[in-house]
């Protein structure tokens, strides 16, 4: 009986061990098919997805990059739905598109960081165009001053306009997609999400926050097996000539000078219709970024050092 109960331990140890064994295998020949994936698709891109008659919905679509979004979107033949608080941009946003002989554009008033404001603009949206398919989270503020001179008011604003805002936003408009298993959410991170920036703590803290909104939700979506249909793109863009960027400084110019909205725009669509999960703007940006991350700390910031890249504090 003791005998027979130490075999039978023996044989279950031995099953264990045979399939953890057999799940290590399993789990490294998934992982070579996904870096093959990965590098046949940096190599030869995937086709560009249709934007065609998606309601798209972009916030800050009022100046800089969301307004060329909202051009290039519409060019694409997307039905593009602009929200700001900037009543006069926005209006401006949809007169250039109209101006192209697109017919097909609106504009709505939103405070972005109302919980409320949000729910109805929402609502008013889906009666009156139609249930949004595109979501794409622009609107950012930057204010840049060193950590200690950061006024308490510019601390609050700046996470309720570059993450709160994407929270509610997400869920007025997330479940319908999900319900529909059809959609996609742009969200605008920043360099600055990825690495530390000198007088851009709060906004940085800011940045990293939509990394991690966007990394959980579609790891949550992902293991409930919820809306396999709906994708998910995070944007880090270097510094972009928007006017928030006020004293950039650069070693580098030629290579490393600021981004027009334009380009940024378009890079971000074509990240978009490529389904790509991350991407950074300039492209090149990301695999730094990841090979920086494989090495000490100290390496990251004489990389930095070298580059000279960031910007200086603004009264």
């Amino acid at each position: 009986m003791f005998c027979c109960s130490d075999n039978n331990a023996v044989l279950h140890k031995v099953y264990n061990i045979g399939v953890l064994l057999v799940d290590i295998f399993v789990l490294w020949f998934r992982s070579l098919i996904a870096i093959i994936e990965a590098l046949y698709a940096t190599i030869i891109p995937p086709t560009e997805k249709s934007v065609a008659g998606e309601i798209t919905v972009i916030t800050g679509a009022g100046h800089g990059i969301g307004r060329e979004l909202a051009l290039q979107y519409s060019a694409l033949g997307a039905v593009v739905v602009c929200l700001d608080i900037n009543d006069e941009g926005n209006a401006e946003t949809v007169k250039l598109i109209k101006e192209t002989g697109i017919k097909r554009v609106h504009a709505y008033r939103c405070d972005v960081t109302n919980r409320e404001e949000v729910k109805t603009v929402v609502a008013k949206i889906v009666n009156e165009v139609g249930p949004i398919t595109i979501l794409v989270n622009n609107a950012g503020i930057m204010p840049t001053r060193s950590f200690l001179d950061q006024k308490p008011e510019e601390i609050i604003k700046t996470f309720e306009v570059n993450v709160f805002a994407q929270f509610w936003l997400l869920q007025e408009i997330l479940p319908d997609m999900i319900k529909r298993n059809h959609g996609h959410v742009v969200a605008l991170s920043s360099m600055a999400g990825l690495i530390g920036i000198r007088n851009l703590v709060p906004y940085c803290a800011s940045k990293f926050a939509v990394r991690g909104l966007m990394e959980g939700l579609v790891e949550e979506l992902r293991e409930e097996g919820k809306g396999t249909n709906v994708k998910f793109t995070c944007i880090f863009p270097y510094m972009v000539n928007t006017g928030l960027c006020k004293k950039p400084y650069v070693r580098f110019d030629g290579a490393l000078g600021m981004v027009s909205p334009k380009a940024a725009a378009t890079a971000i669509i074509g990240e978009m219709r490529r389904n790509n999960l991350m991407a950074t703007i300039p492209s090149f940006f990301m695999t730094l970024n990841n090979t920086i991350r494989c090495l000490p700390p100290k390496v990251g910031q004489l990389v930095k050092d070298f580059t000279a890249s960031g910007v200086e504090a603004v009264d």
